[in-house]
This record gives C-alpha cells, structure tokens and sequence, in this order.
C-alpha cells in the first residue's frame, strides 16, 4: 500500500490540511492518509494551550465520511516532544512492506535544515512537498540543507529528488487556499463565523466547547 503521513498540531484543523491530503493524495496514488495530530509539538508552544482531546476530536470530525483518512493517536501515547523522526520511524516499522510518504507543506521544506535528525528522515520514507502561495522553490536541490545536497540527485522530467537510500521528494503545486490557524484562532475568539475556514461539524464544536473564547 501507499500511505501517506500528515502531521501538525491542528488547532484547529482547516480546509486548506485537508485540501493539501488530497491533493497529495490524487498526486502520488496513495490509498490512505492518516492525519498525526502532534501531543507536544517541538518547534514553537501550541497557542491557547488547547489539549490534544479536543485538537483530535476536530481531526476526526472533519475527516469523517472519508474512508480513505484515518486519524493516529500515537503521538499521545508517547512522552516527550513530538519529533518527526520518532514518529515516522514507529510507522516504518508497523507498515514495513509499504510504501510510507511524509506529507509536508512547501514552507516546512525550507526550513527541514532546522528538524531534530532530520537527516535520518530521507532513509525512512518519501516526501511529499506540496507548495504553497508565497513559498518559491525554483530548484529543490539548491534549497535542500548543505549537510544533505549531495545524497540527493534531481530528475528534470518528473521535477523530484532521488535520495541514494532509493526514497524520493515528490513536489505538488497546491491549489492556493491561503488560511492561517492564527487567524482562524483569532476570529473564532471574537465570535465570527468561521464556517468558510473550516468544516461546519468543527466550526459548531469550536463555538459549543468555547475552545478559542
């Protein structure tokens, strides 16, 4: 199988996380996301100290009815901070026969440079960068972190990279959807209608458990 991994704190999920699934999705064939919700994200506090019960709870209401997501826990049943690596490398292990695919957004690939053993990721799975407005990344090769470039080999036809372990960074150009969970987080405080931002099962839990008020 294909599976790809979408990670993120989710607070809260929007329509633009689930439009990049997709589109990662459609893109690379993949027969199941599954959407990581992060327990204690390592590079920056969760705003608003919303707990993780209620961040997974709007990920699996604005993934229902789509068989083809899937929501983990994993990430609260372990201690410490949320890395990448530890996370992909309990998926590695549990889908040893598959094909695994990290799905991030075109903005975190430039700054991959700065991911607790982020080198150790490119053996473990493929990436998939999807690019987002605002985000340019012209050649794939000369962004990726100094420590790293020369693993890497570039395709001009199909535009990915080839790591030497036999894995692969897969570059999708996203359809613009410019949201921001800041922004998102913002309104909903102030009692606006955020309908528009997000799926209307996760707009009614965030106003009836007043969880950015």
């Amino acid at each position: 199988m294909r599976i790809g991994l979408l990670g993120g704190s989710f607070n809260p999920i929007h329509n633009a996380h689930l439009r990049i699934a997709g589109e990662a999705q459609e893109a690379c064939r993949l027969d199941r996301v599954i959407f990581i919700p992060a327990a204690d994200p390592p590079h920056k506090p969760l705003a608003g100290d919303v707990s993780f019960e209620n961040r997974s709870t709007m990920v699996r209401m604005a993934i229902e009815g789509r068989p083809d997501f899937e929501m983990s826990t994993i990430e609260a049943k372990r201690a410490g901070k949320s890395y990448s690596i530890d996370t992909i490398r309990i998926f590695r292990e549990r889908f040893a026969g598959d094909d695994l695919f990290f799905i991030i957004g075109g903005d975190s690939f430039l700054e991959i440079g700065s991911w607790y053993r982020y080198t150790g990721i490119f053996r473990l799975c493929n990436l998939i960068v999807v690019k987002r407005p605002g985000c340019q990344i012209i050649n794939p090769l000369e962004v990726l972190p100094d420590a790293v470039r020369g693993a890497f080999s570039f395709d001009g036809k199909t535009g990915c990279l080839t790591h030497e372990s036999g894995t692969s960074i897969f570059f999708v150009a996203g359809s613009p959807l410019e949201l921001s969970s800041t922004e998102i987080r913002r309104l909903a405080a102030a009692g606006a209608d955020i309908t528009r931002y997000v799926p209307p099962d996760v707009a009614a839990y965030i106003s009836q458990q007043r969880i950015y008020h």
